[in-house]
């Protein structure tokens, strides 16, 4: 597997929350090389990797395959589209950023934006009531195509930096379904010391909803959430942030197994893999917060890859901290510690 023809893959198709068939089918494609029985139900996307022994735990890989976007929600007689949030957008750059609209067909629009000439000089941050979608349609031309509620996606693509650096705008968390991917791929030929589940959730954006409800149809003894994290950028603190291309972020908090935790760090040492710890205080904001009190609760982690620019339409990743990201995971499956 080529990590990044396969990161690219995944993120140059849409899927805000809600509305994540076509990235669910991308990645279904290629889950179903490793699990030929995954299929595409309620949502998520699930596949069992491999022959079942019923001494061995059952391990599920988690990664979300939604993303954030927007959803139209009124169409103005003079035909432009206003519009609220799917998860947590950044306000400040909303104005001139060009989106599709997916309708009955994909239509193309920016979201309008008044130059400085006209505003005084002022920036303000742009609020929803304020914002609009301007396609170049009459309302009547619209209705053909957009109906309210249909999701609203950036139209930006990925663009190669230096070194293994990419940025794309749903990195946040393709990379992570690359990462549980290319996984499987290096655990071809070995016995695992676990029974292995893999699901690529909905709704993460939106309150981890797919992962509820894969939590609970798994039922999994350990869980690990393969999501991103904040990547140090100029002006941040260091000490709260992980670094681009030092490998994947594992997590300790209190809501998270320190049992899992210690298993993932000494797989990393035996492994000779570099790794970053993230220490959190509480929930961690990710499908973990779910296994982790699921039915009878799961021992759960996460495992996040560090992430620029986080819900933008340029985040911005290592592709060497993907590939790191799975091996790791495939040392903690092989049972390394």
């Amino acid at each position: 597997m080529n990590v990044k023809d396969t990161v690219i893959a995944l993120t140059e198709a849409s899927g805000a929350s809600g509305n994540e068939s076509a990235a669910a089918e991308a990645a279904l494609e290629i889950l179903k090389k490793f699990c030929p029985d995954a299929e595409y139900t309620a949502g998520n996307i699930i596949g069992r990797y491999g022959a079942e022994k019923p001494e061995r735990p059952l391990l599920v890989l988690d990664a979300h395959i939604d993303q954030v976007g927007m959803i139209v929600t009124y169409i103005t007689d003079e035909g432009f589209i206003k519009f609220s949030n799917l998860g947590g957008l950044d306000h400040r750059i909303l104005p001139a950023q060009p989106v599709v609209i997916h309708g009955r067909k994909d239509v193309k629009g920016v979201i309008c934006s008044v130059p400085p000439h006209l505003s005084g000089g002022k920036a303000e941050v742009l609020s929803y009531d304020d914002a609009a979608i301007d396609t170049g349609m009459t309302k009547e031309e619209l209705e053909k195509y957009v109906s309210l509620g249909d999701s609203i996606t950036y139209d930006v693509h990925y663009r190669e930096l230096l070194g293994s650096r990419i940025t794309a705008r749903s990195l946040d968390d393709r990379c992570g379904v690359a990462a549980i991917l290319r996984t499987l791929e290096l655990l071809e030929g070995c016995e695992p010391a676990y029974n292995i589940a893999v699901i690529f959730s909905s709704q993460e954006e939106l309150g981890e909803r797919g992962a509820a409800i894969g939590a609970y149809t798994l039922d999994p003894d350990i869980a690990l959430a393969v999501d991103v994290s904040f990547a140090y950028a100029i002006g941040e603190d260091e000490k709260k942030c992980g670094k681009l291309g030092k490998g994947p972020m594992i997590g300790i908090s209190p809501s998270l197994s320190r049992e899992i935790t210690d298993k993932l760090i000494n797989a990393a040492k035996a492994e000779d893999i570099p790794y970053q710890t993230e220490v959190m205080n509480g929930m961690t904001g990710t499908n973990a917060d779910r296994y982790s009190v699921s039915r009878g609760g799961a021992k759960t982690c996460t495992v996040s890859i560090p992430l620029r620019n986080m819900h933008t339409p340029v985040e911005v990743i290592d592709l060497e901290d993907v590939e790191l990201t799975a091996k790791l995971l495939a040392g903690f499956i092989k049972g390394a510690e």
